[in-house]
C-alpha cells in the first residue's frame, strides 16, 4: 500500500495530460516498487543461490 503523500509526490511528476490507462499502469508499477523496497528493507527476499535452486526445479 502506498501513502497519500507518496502518491501525491509521484502524481506531481506526471504530465499535465495522461490517459487513464497509462495512469493506472504507472500507479500499479509504483505500488509494486514500493512493496519491493519495503520487503528489501525487511530482508524479505531470497538469495541468488535459492533462486537458482528454484529455477532448476522449474526446468526439470
Amino acid at each position: 500500500m502506498i501513502t497519500k503523500e507518496k502518491l501525491q509526490e509521484h502524481i506531481s511528476k506526471f504530465p499535465n495530460e495522461i490517459h487513464i490507462d497509462d495512469l493506472i499502469d504507472k500507479l500499479v508499477f509504483i505500488d509494486k516498487l514500493e512493496q519491493r523496497i519495503k520487503a528489501s528493507e525487511n530482508n524479505d527476499f531470497i538469495s541468488e543461490e535459492e533462486l537458482e535452486n528454484e529455477m532448476k526445479e522449474w526446468f526439470k
